[in-house]
């Protein structure tokens, strides 16, 4: 087993105390977005091994089998297929989805064969794999997530008598779910110059002083963060939700979401495609994310573990990873082996003995490392721990 040395990414959206305070580091006045923790290339964890330190990638390609196991090697290749992530939100996240692996491959392929550089600020695909994520709250969490019932937004546009807004329950009036929101979706994020200016700006006004129902802050929230951007508007047609600690969502390709404030912990297929429609100084290509956005009305995503053994598991159904939850409280539990895992200590402390022979003692804010050729690892303490792993 091997210590962590992770990356904390200083987004604008960040909060300022809570990955400082799970740290134990003096907060600095900036923001820190996301603790990551896994071999992205972006921001590549460092390991402690016997041989001083090393990048998480370099020690893979050391020994990937015995890194990764044969089983991950041939699915995946010598690469972790997932990201561990702490995320802390104090504003919010851009409108934005996520391409299936098809979409994926073909969309780095075409920006590869246009000779576009991964790190170029307009590209899309940075990589060639998809991104499933799942978010599970560790306080209250507000996000916007998937599209909500047509019904439900034409009830909070009710007595908005502005052109947007009567060309908006018209589109929401059709008899299909499906075209409605789509419909509705394309003429928010693809308004003309005069509509974006005009047309928004008496949207807004009458919106302040008439509009009602669950969205009727979050509008206006968005509004002051980001005038001008129809983002603000698109989530009207979005299911607003706000989950509780230990609550927890799944996020396949296609959901578009924007997360809004909170902390969680995340955990993802190792990838950094993101398209993005709005709510955001970053690049966005509408085009794109409305052609890989899934506009159907379904149920809101939550996920829940399945008991096993001491131990919660969220298996959402995807081979990259799964999360195993220890605690909070007494923990007496083995995790088992055969796969590589990241264990992180969200509070409290453990000891891990690893099958091998390893062992270690992580407390709050520690990770550790755990290779497939490790075994099983039997923790033990009192405290908060998450383990991430591969899905199969």
């Amino acid at each position: 087993m091997h210590r962590l040395i992770n990356q904390v990414r200083p987004y604008a959206w960040g909060a300022e105390e809570a990955i400082p305070r799970l740290l134990g580091a003096e907060p600095d006045g900036s923001p820190q977005a996301e603790l990551w923790m896994g071999a992205h290339p972006a921001a590549p964890s460092t390991l402690l091994t016997g041989g001083g330190e090393r990048t998480f990638d370099a020690f893979i390609a050391e020994s990937p089998k015995e890194v990764l196991g044969e089983e991950t090697v041939a699915r995946f290749g010598e690469r972790l297929p997932f990201l561990l992530k702490v995320l802390a939100a104090d504003s919010p996240l851009s409108l934005q989805a996520h391409p299936d692996e098809s979409r994926a491959r073909a969309g780095f392929a075409a920006e590869e064969s246009e000779g576009i550089p991964v790190d170029a600020a307009d590209r899309n695909y940075r990589d060639p794999f998809h991104k499933p994520e799942l978010v599970l709250a560790l306080e209250p969490f507000e996000a916007l997530c998937g599209f909500r019932d047509p019904v439900a937004a034409l009830g909070d546009l009710a007595g908005i008598r502005c052109e947007l807004a009567r060309r908006l329950r018209a589109d929401l009036a059709a008899p299909d779910p499906h075209i409605a929101l789509r419909t509705a979706m394309t003429r928010i994020l693809t308004l003309d110059s005069r509509d974006l200016d005009q047309g928004l700006a008496e949207f807004v006004e009458e919106w302040t002083h008439r509009g009602g129902g669950t969205h009727h802050a979050t509008v206006l929230d968005l509004v002051r963060r980001y005038p001008g951007d129809p983002g603000a508007v698109a989530a009207l047609l979005l299911n607003r939700i706000t989950l509780r600690p230990g609550e927890a969502l799944f996020l396949p390709a296609g959901n578009v979401h924007a997360y809004l404030r909170g902390t969680a912990v995340e955990i993802m297929a190792s990838s950094d495609n993101v398209l993005r429609a709005g709510l955001t100084a970053k690049h966005v290509d509408v085009p794109e994310l409305l052609a890989v956005v899934d506009f159907s009305v379904l149920p809101i995503p939550y996920t829940r573990p399945v008991a096993v053994e001491g131990r919660s598991e969220y298996r959402p159904g995807v081979d990259e990873f799964s999360l195993t939850v220890l605690g909070p409280g007494a923990i007496g539990t083995t995790v088992p082996g055969g796969s590589p895992s990241i264990v992180l200590a969200l509070d409290g402390g453990a000891e891990l003995r690893a099958e091998c022979g390893a062992q270690t003692k992580l407390e709050r804010g520690e990770s550790v490392f755990v290779p497939a050729s490790s075994g099983a690892v039997r923790v033990q303490g009192s405290g908060h721990l998450v383990a991430a792993t591969v899905g199969f």
